[in-house]
């Protein structure tokens, strides 16, 4: 049987996501990308067009056919086709996990689905690097990737403080959640000012904490994590102060080895977002920068010796990307090993040094 990934939506998740798959297809043992989109935009035929030059394959609904056709798209599947045909489907879409798990149930042909974002409701979240031990083959068929900032928590948190045998030397971890107001992409939902945001969850604060926590949740842990988020006027990306509260001795030589030991973790002597963004521009894949976290090691400090600080950038969409990639790879075959093998051409875009 063929093996089909069928992407639904083409924004900053879904689009790259599509370029990656019909880009490598061939190393990842992938015979056919498929991508739904609903909207035929006059604005959207060129890079429409451009995805379907590199070997995707445009599905919608029955009722906008005529629309794309006339716009000059070939439409080779309905919405419904290219579902119940596909091995697994990512969904890139913004509506609600549950709703997506509640429809996806009824299918009887793909193997798995991927959901994006930071809401509960969509099957075990997964993050590359973290829990890829808590998956379950033929068990786990709805895989939450969870978003972007919890990638970046979940990777910090792992670097620092994993002794090994499912061991973590944390005590408590806080962070602040320094969010971009919205994608370069994009021109709605702009702030002309630093908005802070509340704290809805007593336990955990912001939504980014508490993914973080389920995340290890999956592996066995409880762990003491709290978050803070606050949107910037700024579209470059998104920044994080942590602090960890560790229940051992530690120096800051230990934690920058520990940092740079970690191949997906990328380390810079720059402090400013728009260097790092535009490093991505320059030599990522699509503009992003496929690596976990960028810690900025000029902001590392160790307080009586048990308290790491410091600042970092998320490469946002960047880490997801490569957690739904590897993702989707395993749901097409359950094997770890194998799914490093296969994701071996990305390598290149997983800086460790940027």
């Amino acid at each position: 049987m063929k093996r089909v990934v069928h992407v639904v939506g083409t924004g900053t998740i879904g689009e790259p996501l599509i370029g990656l798959f019909t880009d490598f297809h061939d190393r990842m043992g992938i015979d056919e990308v498929t991508f739904h989109k609903r909207t035929p935009l006059e604005s959207d035929r060129a890079r429409i067009g451009h995805l379907m030059a590199r070997g995707a394959k445009l599905a919608t609904d029955p009722d906008r056919v005529n629309s794309y056709e006339n716009m000059g798209h070939t439409v080779s599947y309905t919405s419904e086709e290219a579902l119940e045909r596909a091995t697994v489907v990512v969904d890139c879409t913004p509506a609600g996990n549950q709703n997506k798990e509640d429809f996806y149930i009824k299918l009887k042909g793909p193997k798995g689905y991927l959901a994006q974002g930071s809401e509960f409701g969509f099957g075990k979240p997964y993050a590359r690097g973290i829990n890829e031990e808590s998956l379950v083959a033929a068990e786990d068929k709805f895989i939450q990737i969870v978003s972007c900032n919890t990638h970046n928590i979940t990777t910090l948190v792992k670097t620092i403080s994993d002794e090994g045998e499912g061991v973590y030397c944390l005590d408590r971890a806080n962070f602040v959640c320094m969010r971009r107001a919205n994608d370069v992409t994009q021109v709605e939902k702009f702030v002309p000012a630093p908005s802070v945001g509340k704290h809805d969850d007593s336990q955990f604060g912001t939504h980014h904490a508490r993914d973080a926590h389920g995340v290890f949740e999956t592996l066995g842990m409880d762990l003491d994590m709290f978050s803070s988020a606050v949107k910037l006027n700024t579209q470059y990306m998104h920044s994080i102060w942590f602090q960890l509260r560790l229940t051992r001795d530690m120096d800051l030589e230990e934690v920058v080895e520990r940092f740079r030991d970690n191949h997906r973790v990328a380390t810079t002597a720059k402090r400013e977002a728009n260097l790092i963004f535009s490093f991505g521009r320059d030599h990522g894949y699509y503009g992003r920068i496929l690596s976990q976290t960028v810690v900025a090691l000029p902001t590392l400090v160790v307080r009586d010796k048990r308290e790491v600080y410091g600042f970092c950038f998320t490469p946002q969409d960047g880490n997801s990307l490569l957690s739904s990639v590897a993702a989707t790879l395993w749901l097409m075959e359950p094997n770890w090993d194998s799914v490093a093998e296969r994701l071996e051409p990305l390598r290149r875009w997983v800086y460790q040094e940027i």
